[in-house]
């Protein structure tokens, strides 16, 4: 950072700024403005990209440093049908000031991920956000009756992986993106995957993730409907791979997934109605535990 001060401070600058993209799927994008790419830190940044940014408008304080940046669609950098799919939403941005004649020589000017993404008329325009947007989200836990882990992270500890919880098959028949349907898929329950995830693993859809809303087994034929369609074509043939679901209930965490020693909800928490409640002559009245 010394170097480029004083790089900087001779008056005749050879300085590009360089911003690095890295998809949520792995993809690690980079671009430049200078007339020539530019390679450090492992990353090719490639000129010509049409990729370029706004002023970052940066604080001392806690507010969010935000900025855009706007560029040109193409096959070879950001394309429309990726962008159609999501595959850029929430990546993470890094921003670069570079001595291009020497680009050891650079400072980091804004990181943060990717927010809302517009396109129009073969362009983009999208939305940066900075690290402290993430002070915007809600912390902590919420008493609550139902479980406020994710099925599968650290906090509840099921393994995704173990035969029963997950199914890996090819499509066969697919309506709007949003409806699979399978003539014979038995060996789960009925409503097995419903709240579950499908994970699209080959085709034009591979990376993409939906949520599942019906799972409806009828004989041997299993239809799984979708709250929303794939925003990328999904084809008979394709593999995607179904994951368990959960309701987030302590019966079905004991239950369905032998989990209950890591539930994290409160299922003995007393419902609204124990606040309309009135004292009664019989039982015990002593305000005491309600659970025994």
């Amino acid at each position: 950072m010394t170097a480029l001060l004083d790089h900087l401070g001779t008056g005749a600058t050879t300085v590009a700024r360089c911003w690095r993209v890295t998809r949520k799927d792995g993809v690690v994008l980079g671009f430049t403005d200078h007339d020539r790419d530019l390679v450090f830190d492992g990353t090719l940044f490639r000129a010509g990209s049409g990729l370029s940014a706004r002023a970052v408008s940066q604080t001392t304080g806690l507010a969010v440093d935000n900025t855009e940046a706007a560029g040109a669609l193409s096959d070879a950098a950001i394309s429309e049908a990726d962008l159609r799919a999501g595959r850029f939403d929430g990546a993470a941005v890094e921003a670069w000031l570079v001595n291009w004649a020497e680009p050891s020589q650079r400072l980091m000017q804004f990181r943060g991920s990717m927010g809302e993404v517009a396109q129009a008329g073969g362009a983009f325009q999208a939305e940066l956000r900075g690290l402290t947007e993430m002070l915007n989200q809600p912390q902590g836990r919420v008493y609550q009756r139902a479980c406020s882990a994710l099925l599968g992270d650290a906090r509840c500890g099921v393994d995704l992986t173990l035969p029963g919880y997950v199914e890996a098959r090819p499509v066969e028949t697919v309506d709007d993106g949003r409806i699979f349907r399978w003539a014979d898929f038995l060996g789960f329950d009925d409503r097995w995957f419903e709240r579950g995830r499908l994970v699209v693993e080959s085709g034009a859809a591979a990376g993409l993730v939906a949520v599942v809303k019906n799972d409806r087994l009828s004989g041997r034929a299993r239809e799984v409907e979708l709250w929303e369609a794939l925003r990328a074509p999904v084809r008979p043939g394709d593999v995607v791979r179904l994951e368990a679901g959960c309701d987030k209930r302590a019966e079905t965490c004991r239950l369905k997934f032998a989990n209950f020693l890591n539930f994290r909800g409160f299922p003995h928490l007393p419902g609204e109605d124990w606040l309309a409640a009135v004292p009664k002559a019989e039982g015990a009245n002593d305000g005491g535990s309600l659970g025994r």
